[in-house]
This record gives C-alpha cells, sequence and structure tokens, in this order.
C-alpha cells in the first residue's frame, strides 16, 4: 500500500513538475514576444499619411506662341475703314502667314486676282464656307487642295506664287480680312462658284446668291 502510495505520489509530482516547466516556459516565451513587439512597436519608423492637398486658386499657365491662323481671331490691331479697298491698304504688315492662310491667300491669288476686291474676298469666303461644312473637309488647305475642285492645283501642287507682287500682297490682306470676319461679302454663305463664261450642270441645282463681276456664285 505504502509501496502503491509512493509510486502514484511520484507520478503527481512529476506531472506537476512538468506543467510547472511547461508554464514557466510558456510565461518566458511570452515575455519576450510581448518585447519583441514593444520593440518593434517603439523602434519601427512611422509611415507618413500622404494627404492630397487641393488648389483653391485658378492655375494660370503661359501658352506657347499661337500661330496665326488662331491668334487672327484675337488680335487687337483691328483697321478701322469705310470700304474694302481701305481697309486692304490699312491692314498691318504681318510676318509670315500660317500653311492654312498661305492656302487661302493662294486659291485668292490664282482664282480671283484679276477681279474686283470683292470676288476676290467672295472667293475666300467659299473656301471657309467648305471648311465649316461637313461635306467638305475641314481645313482650308485640304478644302483647296481636294482633288478636281480647283483647276489651279495640278498634281496636288500650287503653282509658284510671285511673292513680291501686289497681286499676292492683296491676296494676303483679303485671306486675313476673311479669316477674321473683318468684312461682310455679298456671297456670305456661299459654296460655290463658277466664271460667267461656263455653265455647269451642277448650278442648274444650286441657289445663285450674287454675281461679281466674271464669277456667279452659289450656296
Amino acid at each position: 500500500m505504502i509501496r502503491k502510495f509512493t509510486g502514484f505520489t511520484a507520478l503527481v509530482a512529476a506531472i506537476a513538475l512538468t506543467t510547472f516547466a511547461g508554464a514557466e516556459g510558456s510565461g518566458a516565451n511570452a515575455q519576450v514576444a510581448a518585447q519583441a513587439t514593444e520593440t518593434a512597436t517603439t523602434e519601427a519608423p512611422l509611415t507618413e499619411e500622404v494627404v492630397p492637398v487641393f488648389v483653391e486658386n485658378e492655375v494660370v499657365q503661359e501658352l506657347p506662341a499661337q500661330a496665326e491662323a488662331e491668334s487672327e481671331n484675337f488680335a487687337d490691331d483691328v483697321p478701322q475703314a469705310d470700304s474694302l479697298r481701305a481697309l486692304i491698304d490699312a491692314m498691318p504688315a504681318a510676318g509670315q502667314l500660317s500653311e492654312e492662310l498661305q492656302c487661302l491667300a493662294g486659291a485668292v491669288y490664282f482664282e480671283s486676282r484679276g477681279e474686283p476686291l470683292e470676288g476676290q474676298l467672295a472667293v475666300a469666303k467659299v473656301i471657309m464656307n467648305r471648311a465649316e461644312d461637313r461635306r467638305w473637309p475641314s481645313s482650308y488647305c485640304a478644302v483647296v487642295y481636294q482633288r478636281s475642285q480647283f483647276s489651279f492645283v495640278k498634281n496636288g501642287r500650287m503653282p509658284r506664287i510671285k511673292t513680291g507682287s501686289a497681286a499676292w500682297k492683296r491676296a494676303q490682306a483679303i485671306a486675313r480680312i476673311a479669316h477674321r470676319g473683318l468684312w461682310d461679302s455679298s456671297a456670305e454663305d456661299a459654296v460655290y462658284f463658277h466664271a460667267k463664261y461656263v455653265r455647269p450642270g451642277w448650278s442648274r441645282r444650286k441657289v445663285a446668291v450674287a454675281t461679281i463681276d466674271t464669277h456667279v456664285f452659289y450656296r
């Protein structure tokens, strides 16, 4: 009986000792983990929160110089004149025309340089009106170089212009005046024209809006 008790007691003591040791070990591990966590929390660098900054005032960015074809609409040096001729004479001398205005002036030069000034302006208006109409291309150059539209265009090219001539200077002024809308034309809404000495079949289906010297204009 005593042996049995003693053996049982030893077994209980061993279990208790093991449990105590395990508990102590668990406590040590927990303490180390807690210290590691505390150290990591203390020493780890904080991540800075990025807060978006909203701009309250308008941001103004300086724009590069615009092409003349665009800036012409906002020019401040609009001359005053009582006639188209006076307006042409009063137009300030400018630098080289933009590509678009070169095309417009070239068409005026080749199609109507021998016409009255009103007729030259009307030709410019036709090209401008076409560029604004969805039935034609959307730029002056594309309208001028469209196939089979203007007889002076050969193989997709414009003939050489006598740039020192008075006719070219007038054509440039006409192009600027038309582009900026500085003078009204009797062919204001025209999109077609032809010389009076011909009678194209399409003209019978159009409405004539003006006849200026040797050209008839239609919409």
